[in-house]
């Protein structure tokens, strides 16, 4: 980290950011402060705007092709996780979500099954199922980590291993669909835990898909004790796994989406599948923008990153004085905060109902995160300081 780079997220206030026409400061009304969407509250990284903006000068804005995105991240994983990816084995796609269901579609056939791990981000629910994919829920256990028994549960019922008393591995096809880090609550699973999982997987015959947006948000260099970011690839029976990466959580892209598609070496075969349609609708110009982020941006990423830990030490610390019987889940990675509030809303409230209106904060619902989500609300915690403590003042209101 380096004291050069001013924190990303004190450099703007609330008028700069009420000028913003994205979802996050036009879904709801001035007098709300909006929490709830992975939007950052920071100026662009110069980096970016600079590969952006030579793009443009130069009229670098055809149609994507090669490699690039997928060496840069090769770059980046190997500074920040000692992993490099195999560019040979990767594919540029438009968006994470976009990469999932395109491996899912490989993977997988209508009617079949895709297991989550609840509760989760809501897109994994809408895209398998617009996809003709069956969900099945293998829900986190109460510290909010994976559970072993839970999974192979889940694998016999997505395989129909348990309903035809098979056994393992003789079943339908299925997948089991990973965040990692997770979202929302902020688990970084360890080493052994996603051995576990591929080892389960193995047996059945499931295979495993990583969504890791929320890689850079582990924090083990700033966080005594923390979990360090364990990419799904460099773990022991990955090899025919599928890991999806972009840069847009970490340097606040949503706008300028892209994101690469990365294999084992037994996943090569199936990423090669993927039709080559699949990737025309690749912005070029995001490319770029991700790409340079990748390569050029770790001290704008650092600074950050020191911000979202004293984000999160500040909110918790601030909302256990003004409303108690709130609880925090003590999550360690991602910008997000997980907040149980079921002992805080009056009886049979909305929480996020009754949150937005009696404190004027728009957070994530939790209803919408599947098993276990609801009496949860999402916090995003990458705003300012100023921000941040305003709307820990407003809750506190809402949730004494």
């Amino acid at each position: 980290m380096t004291d050069a780079i001013p924190c990303p997220l004190d450099q703007l206030t609330l008028d700069d950011l009420r000028r913003r026409t994205s979802v996050k400061w036009r879904a709801y009304p001035d007098d709300v402060l909006p929490l709830f969407v992975a939007e950052m509250d920071v100026p662009q990284a110069p980096v970016v705007v600079d590969a952006v903006t030579r793009a443009l000068e130069v009229g670098d804005t055809g149609y994507d092709v090669g490699t690039t995105y997928a060496a840069a991240l090769a770059g980046f994983a190997q500074r920040r996780w000692g992993w490099t990816p195999d560019e040979r084995t990767s594919r540029t796609m438009p968006d994470v979500m976009v990469a999932i269901v395109e491996v899912l579609r490989v993977l997988t056939a209508p009617g079949d099954a895709v297991v989550v791990t609840p509760p989760v981000y809501p897109p994994f629910y809408d895209y398998v199922r617009t996809e003709g994919r069956q969900v099945v829920e293998a829900p986190l256990d109460a510290d909010g980590r994976l559970d072993p028994a839970t999974l192979e549960a889940a694998f016999a019922e997505a395989t129909g291993a348990a309903a035809y008393g098979s056994g393992p591995g003789s079943g339908r096809r299925a997948v089991l669909l990973l965040c990692n880090p997770h979202n929302p609550t902020g688990t970084v699973h360890t080493r052994e835990e996603l051995e576990s999982a591929l080892a389960l997987a193995r047996r059945y015959g499931v295979r495993v898909v990583a969504d890791e947006i929320h890689a850079p948000f582990a924090f083990p260099d700033l966080v005594p004790g923390a979990e360090p970011f364990t990419p799904l690839l460099s773990v022991a029976g990955s090899e025919d796994a599928i890991a999806v990466h972009s840069a847009s959580k970490a340097f606040n892209l949503a706008g300028l989406r892209a994101a690469t598609a990365v294999g084992g070496p037994d996943a090569a075969a199936d990423l090669r599948r993927i039709p080559e349609v699949a990737g025309h609708a690749v912005n070029h110009l995001a490319v770029l923008a991700h790409a340079a982020a990748y390569t050029h941006g770790d001290a704008w990423l650092d600074s950050l990153r020191a911000g979202i830990v004293r984000n999160r030490d500040l909110m918790t610390r601030h909302l256990a004085d003004v409303a108690p019987a709130v609880r925090v889940h003590p999550g360690r990675g991602t910008y997000l905060a997980w907040l149980d509030v079921r002992d805080a809303v009056p009886a049979g409230a909305d929480p996020h109902r009754h949150v937005l209106d009696t404190a004027k904060v728009a957070l994530g619902d939790g209803s919408h995160f599947g098993a276990g989500g609801r009496g949860w609300l999402r916090l995003n915690l990458a705003t300012s300081a100023e921000i941040l403590t305003e709307a820990v003042v407003r809750l506190g209101r809402a949730l004494a």
